[in-house]
C-alpha cells in the first residue's frame, strides 16, 4: 500500500492488530474494560470485542479502548449451526440497532441458557453440582454457556480446569449435551450483511470445524462470506496451508487473532495477529458502523 494510503489509517498501523477477543459479556473472565487494559499492556495498538451473540460490552469497551489510545472495531461471534456442528461466525462493524441481528442473537442467548439449565439437571444427578454454582460463574447479563459450567465443575473440583470440563463432562458424548439454537452459517451471514458487516468466519481448522473447508466454505462465499480466520491457535498447519489456498481463490480477508477469554483458555493477547492491509479491507466494506475508538 502506498505510503500516502498507510498514513490515512484511523488507527497506528505500527502496533499488532487482534480481531478476536472475549470479556464477562460471554464466556471471557475479564470485563471488556479490563480486556481493553490487558491489550494495552501487551502491546496492541488495534482489537476487536467479538463476545457470543451480544454487542451489550461495546460501550464499556470503547470508553476505555480511549482513554488508553486503542483502536476498536466492534464485534461479534455468532453461533451457528449444520446439523450436530457447531460453526462459529465473527461479524465486523455491525449496526448495534439492527432489530433482526439483535432479535436472532437473543433467542441464541435464551436458547444457551435454557439448554445449560437442562445439562446441569442431568450433570446434578451424577455430580455435586447446582444451578446457582453456574449462576456464580457469570457476570450480570453474561451470556451463559457451557462455559460457565465448565467453570463451575471445576471450582468444585470435580476437574481441573476448563479444558478438561470440555474434554470429559462436557464433550458431546459425555452423555450430558443438549442441543440448542442456532441459526445456519448462511443465515448468520446474512445478518451480518444486512446490519452493514463483515461476515469473517473463526478458526474453521479447529476440531469442530474442519468440515468448513473445501466446497462447503465454497457455499459460504457464496452467501457473503468475506474472510477467514487463519491465525488461530486451533488451526493447526495443515489447515492453515488449505485456508491460505482456499483464500486465494476466494480473494478472501485473512485475519489473525487470540481468541483471547482471559483465565478462560490458555490463549494469549496478540499471538496472532492480523496484517493493516486486511483490516483496511473490513474497514472498506462495513458499514454498520465504524471504529468505537
Amino acid at each position: 500500500m502506498p505510503d500516502s494510503a498507510a498514513a490515512s489509517r484511523p488507527y497506528d498501523d505500527s502496533l499488532p492488530i487482534d480481531l478476536h477477543v472475549h470479556s464477562t459479556v460471554s464466556d471471557g473472565t475479564e470485563p471488556p474494560a479490563e480486556v481493553m487494559r490487558q491489550a494495552a499492556r501487551a502491546g496492541l495498538g488495534t482489537v476487536a470485542l467479538t463476545d457470543h451473540d451480544s454487542l451489550d460490552g461495546w460501550d464499556e469497551a470503547a470508553a476505555e479502548a480511549r482513554a488508553l489510545g486503542i483502536a476498536l472495531l466492534g464485534g461479534v461471534e455468532f453461533s451457528t449451526q449444520i446439523g450436530p456442528g457447531s460453526v462459529h461466525m465473527l461479524g465486523y462493524l455491525v449496526d448495534p440497532a439492527h432489530a433482526e441481528l439483535l432479535d436472532t442473537m437473543r433467542e441464541i442467548r435464551e436458547s444457551r441458557f435454557s439448554r445449560a439449565e437442562r445439562m446441569v439437571e442431568r450433570i446434578s444427578a451424577d455430580y455435586p453440582l447446582h444451578w446457582d454454582d453456574v449462576l456464580a460463574e457469570a457476570e450480570e447479563g453474561a451470556t451463559i454457556g457451557r462455559p460457565h459450567i465448565a467453570d463451575a465443575l471445576a471450582r468444585k473440583g470435580i476437574v481441573a480446569d476448563r479444558t478438561a470440563a470440555f474434554e470429559t463432562i462436557l464433550h458431546w458424548r459425555g452423555g450430558y449435551y443438549q442441543p440448542h439454537f442456532a441459526p445456519h452459517p448462511t443465515e448468520a451471514i446474512r445478518l451480518i450483511r444486512d446490519a452493514g458487516g463483515v461476515a469473517v468466519i473463526a478458526h474453521p481448522g479447529s476440531r469442530g470445524q474442519r468440515g468448513m473447508q473445501g466446497s462447503a466454505l465454497g457455499e459460504l462465499v457464496e452467501a457473503g462470506l468475506r474472510g477467514v480466520e487463519i491465525g488461530h491457535r486451533e488451526n493447526d498447519e495443515l489447515s492453515r496451508s488449505l485456508l491460505r489456498g482456499y483464500a486465494r481463490k476466494f480473494d478472501l480477508i485473512v485475519t489473525g487473532s487470540s481468541d483471547y477469554h482471559g483465565d478462560g483458555k490458555p490463549n494469549r493477547l496478540g499471538e496472532h495477529t492480523t496484517e493493516p492491509e486486511q483490516l483496511d479491507r473490513i474497514l472498506a466494506l462495513g458499514t454498520g458502523s465504524g471504529l468505537l475508538a
